[in-house]
């Protein structure tokens, strides 16, 4: 095994999740805000710190990723947030896109930027702590949509992304999301999602990248959130597998789900039927940022010196979705 592949397979293993705490800070800002709480670094920093301490870190999450203005701040108990979640055995990952831009010649699309200087960026980021790192690229179903100038300018990006960040001796997070939003068919989201991925893994390949240490982050199959013709769980789970056994490599060790703008319950129930169908070598589980987060923040926000009673609500998320990672998960437990 590679150094690179034991960084994933540590991430990955024994049927742990990511928690995606990347948000910008404009992000967390809306966030904050939306729950009624002043978005300050201070602010930002006791929401997270809240979660990275939780018990469930240690149970629960194989990995954290990580914004720049996190990675950089010290912990209440005067450490570095690297240093906490690395006591709890979870390995601190860092977002480096960004952000997506408008791509030329094709103005509604985007393409994702932060390729300039990011040699530099990623030797300081090791030195912090990181092991891993978070590159998305973004992609519209609409009619002629994801044209094949965005989807090729994006997996050429997250090539050379990866290329990067295995010289610096991180392990890449590939995450090409193709989004929910739309009036698109459950049918068009796999042909575009299939389309999306196995042009990322052309360029990875080309690129020399070491599959066995990188990390897919896609989107599950769905249809889009203004399609009238909505799919089952069932279905999502089927579409989502035949969409990566076709698309994948087999040594790819694990997919990584986004949420994607689903609700923390939805996002729970998918992984958990992906996982029950799950006839590959893969290993399936969730990287979810606003799906493991959003309970706790709201009755973090109610009162932010619960610092016990906003743990609980998390850990309890957590734990829903690590049972999700290995089919084990049930409305029964989930309401219990």
């Amino acid at each position: 095994m590679s150094e690179l592949n034991k960084i994933a397979l540590k991430i990955l293993s024994n049927d742990k999740g990511i928690l995606a705490a990347d948000e910008s800070n404009g992000t967390m800002t809306k966030r904050l805000e939306s729950v009624n709480i002043q978005s300050t670094p201070e602010n930002r920093l006791l929401f997270r710190e809240t979660l990275f301490t939780a018990n469930s870190m240690k149970n629960c999450i194989g990995g954290v990723i990580l914004y720049d203005e996190t990675i950089n701040q010290i912990s209440n108990e005067g450490k570095t947030i690297p240093s906490i979640i690395s006591d709890t055995g979870a390995v601190p990952g860092i977002k480096v896109d960004t952000g997506a831009k408008v791509l030329a010649n094709s103005l509604d699309e985007k393409v994702t930027e932060g390729l300039d200087g990011l040699r530099e960026r990623l030797k300081k980021y090791y030195e912090l702590g990181a092991r891993f790192t978070k590159w998305r690229g973004v992609y519209n179903i609409e009619e002629k949509r994801p044209s094949k100038l965005a989807i090729i300018s994006n997996a050429h990006a997250l090539a050379r992304y990866s290329a990067l960040v295995q010289e610096s001796g991180m392990v890449p997070i590939v995450e090409p999301e193709v989004l929910m939003d739309g009036e698109h068919s459950a049918e068009d989201c796999l042909t575009k999602t299939s389309e999306v991925i196995q042009k990322c893994f052309e360029e990875l390949i080309v690129h020399k990248i070491d599959l066995t240490g990188i990390i897919l982050k896609p989107n599950m199959i769905l249809a889009g959130n203004k399609s009238k013709n909505k799919i089952s769980n069932e279905e999502v789970s089927f579409k989502t597998l035949e969409c990566l056994k076709k698309s994948v490599p087999n040594e790819v060790p694990g997919i990584a789900f986004l949420s994607g703008g689903q609700s923390e319950i939805e996002a729970t129930e998918n992984l958990n039927l992906i996982n029950k169908n799950n006839d590959t070598n893969f290993i399936m589980t969730y990287s979810y940022g606003r799906a493991l987060q959003q309970s706790a923040l709201k009755f973090w926000s109610k009162d932010i010196k619960d610092i016990k009673g906003t743990q609980n609500i998390f850990n309890h998320r957590a734990k829903m979705n690590t049972l999700a990672a290995q089919g084990k998960w049930s409305s029964e437990l989930e309401n219990k």
